[in-house]
């Protein structure tokens, strides 16, 4: 059955109906892809019932930002950016292929990384400058009172650490989770014991403004790259190679360390989206899905 050269591509309906209409770019080259190396590509809306009946499909499959369901099926995922994408046998972060890769500076040139990531900075963020603000960005996630297994401590303890320091801190809340008023009860106590910590605020708006960034693996993260902001990372991620990370140098160390801390921005930008991702308008780019397919186990 595993030999079936026929992949299923399971997809919320929105971008169902683009891959269906071919106006989906980075889809279209997964059909090129595929299509090329003789195999067979089907379209299906994902689900419950679709997930469930997945391992009992004949082939291969392929989701958007969903877990893979058995041994044949891979995840694929935006890195950030478009059109740069991940295809992955895991949906954490923290185990994709770039995260257990190093990244070494000396290797990439340094004018072509430059060019590449200004270019990169005025077309995700025209008009936007960088300053260098005094206070610290704390873009929260979900489930704040709550140490999962990837972080070296809840996110509410997270910002406690952070309000410690003294420094000016701004704790955004992500507008795609759900707060419970035991979650705000619980900044609302943080912000009534430190004053130099503020609750709320948009974190697009403060991100190039900002001293440094402290999340556990916010996107704001990676996105402070490009204002040359350093990030603490209190829990794992796939961008954690420039980040000052708290697993390793405790949290107050990181936080000390981080309003002077200057990695190479640009090179590691590059690195990871044009040398780890799957560059979806490169010319080559039907060869990196298929390369990327192949590490995560298919024979293609």
């Amino acid at each position: 059955m595993s030999e079936i050269k026929r992949l299923r591509v399971y997809l919320e309906a929105p971008m169902l109906e683009t891959a269906r209409a071919g106006t989906f770019n980075f889809l279209n080259q997964v059909k090129a892809a595929v299509t090329e190396a003789g195999w067979e590509l089907e379209w299906r809306e994902t689900g419950a019932i679709a997930r469930n009946e997945a391992p009992a499909e004949s082939g291969y499959a392929l989701f958007h930002a969903e877990a893979p369901t058995h041994a044949r099926a891979l995840s694929f995922r935006r890195a950030y950016f478009y059109p740069f994408w991940q295809i992955e046998p895991h949906q954490q972060r923290w185990r994709f292929h770039v995260a257990t890769e190093t990244f070494a500076p000396q290797e990439h040139a340094v004018q072509e990384a430059e060019s590449f990531t200004a270019k990169l900075r005025a077309r995700v963020a025209p008009g936007k400058t960088a300053s260098r603000g005094n206070f610290v960005l704390i873009p929260l996630q979900g489930r704040i009172r709550i140490c999962r297994s990837f972080q070296t401590m809840s996110p509410i303890d997270m910002v406690a650490a952070v309000a410690e320091t003294g420094r000016p801190a701004i704790a955004t809340l992500h507008p795609g989770e759900d707060y419970s008023s035991r979650d705000r009860e619980a900044l609302d106590e943080l912000a009534a014991r430190f004053p130099n910590l503020t609750i709320g605020g948009q974190t697009a708006a403060l991100l190039p403004e900002c001293a440094f960034v402290a999340t556990q693996n916010s996107a704001a993260a990676f996105e402070g790259f490009l204002f040359d902001k350093p990030a603490v990372l209190f829990g794992q991620s796939d961008f954690h190679h420039i980040a000052l990370n708290v697993a390793e140098l405790g949290a107050a160390q990181a936080l000390a360390l981080a309003p002077h801390y200057r990695p190479d921005f640009a090179l590691y930008l590059f690195w990871f989206l044009r040398r780890m991702a799957v560059n979806a308008t490169a010319p080559d780019a039907t060869e990196q899905i298929r390369t990327a397919m192949r590490r995560g186990g298919w024979p293609i």
